[in-house]
């Protein structure tokens, strides 16, 4: 004899779904002005570009997508949510952000394998805050309970963002030539790259928990530190062009580090020295170095190594870059090297 079936049975609660969105409505409204044309629920987001587009004669759209790869393992094992969404936002838009592009609009997607409101909402209140400190509307996102596909406690997230910028002042690197400096602004930690390794390293070879406090890291715990937020630099970039100052190129540094991102940047025939002794990266970079016994290209390859963004303009723009982020204490900036005639990274300094 055959048994009543529906979707709950199938593993999909829909109304944990509709439990999650009524949570999140609060948090997305926050992020939304008179531009945004539509609430939670509709089909597909409606944004006016009338207001965004205003003044403009030559409006580019930019666009990107990107996810927190398994920053989400560390995520669970801490059962600390709320920054996973700021990481995210952090992450997408900032990659826009070092187009001289403003965004607009961000949109998420979250796979899991059970819909636990609770978490959602955190996810989503982390996006919202990260959203509303960048001027970003958060216009929509989809929720995807598949427990046949995610294992139980596990989850996914990745965010698409749209914004604009002016044709002529893009900022593609172009203008860039030998002589110019790199700036360096400080990451707050690993951001959302390299948590494969890290989590190899510290989890499995060195057997620590997630509560752990090693001495190596100064009385913080291991949670704390691996799950310090990604650095918003959305409205700090925005205020550093808006000063005027002359950038020619930035970089993002995410996956690939100081080695694979800031070539992205330089024009054919151009290459970069980076003086390693211009700064201290976090003691977690160190530490994670010995643990594995790492090579030091390994790690400038694998992590940011405490720098999170990399600006490329005239020499003596040290103080101007500075006054236009002193609204961000956490935010510093220096002059970490030069670009040269060549190609790739050059390591100087000890």
């Amino acid at each position: 004899m055959s048994s009543k079936v529906d979707y709950k049975a199938a593993g999909v609660d829909i109304e944990a779904g509709n439990e999650a969105v009524r949570r999140m409505k609060s948090h997305v409204a926050k992020t939304h002005s008179k531009a945004v044309l539509t609430g939670l629920g509709s089909f597909g987001t409606l944004f006016s570009l009338k207001d965004a587009l205003a003044g403009m004669s030559d409006p580019v759209m930019v666009q990107s997508t990107d996810g927190v790869g398994t920053k989400t393992k560390v995520t669970v094992m801490a059962g600390r949510y709320e920054a996973l969404g700021h990481d995210l936002v952090s992450a997408v838009a900032g990659d826009i952000a070092v187009m001289g592009a403003t965004p607009l609009t961000f949109l998420d997607y979250l796979g899991l394998h059970k819909t636990e409101p609770a978490i959602v909402e955190q996810l989503v209140k982390g996006m919202s805050d990260a959203c509303a400190e960048a001027g970003i509307a958060l216009v929509g996102g989809e929720t995807a309970e598949m427990p046949a596909v995610y294992a139980p406690g596990e989850l996914d997230v990745v965010g698409f963002v749209t914004g604009v910028v002016e044709r002529e002042k893009l900022i593609d690197g172009s203008s860039i030539v030998a002589g110019d400096v790199l700036y360096a602004v400080n990451s707050s930690g690993l951001h959302t790259n390299g948590f494969s390794l890290a989590r190899k390293l510290i989890f499995e070879m060195a057997g620590h928990s997630i509560d752990d406090k090693p001495a190596e890291l100064q009385g913080e715990s291991l949670a704390d530190v691996l799950l310090e937020p990604h650095a918003n630099y959305v409205a700090p970039i925005r205020n550093i062009l808006n000063a005027g100052v002359a950038v020619k190129g930035m970089v993002h540094v995410t996956g690939g580090g100081l080695v694979e991102n800031t070539p992205r940047v330089l024009p054919e025939g151009l290459g970069c020295v980076i003086d390693r002794a211009t700064w201290k990266p976090q003691p977690v970079f160190e530490w994670m170095r010995k643990l594995g016994q790492i090579e030091e290209i390994e790690m400038y390859r694998t992590f940011n190594m405490g720098v999170g963004l990399v600006i490329v303009a005239p020499a003596g723009l040290q103080q101007e870059i500075a006054a236009a982020i002193v609204a961000y204490p956490k935010l510093r900036v220096w002059e970490m090297g030069r670009v040269e005639p060549g190609t790739g990274v050059r390591f100087g300094g000890v």
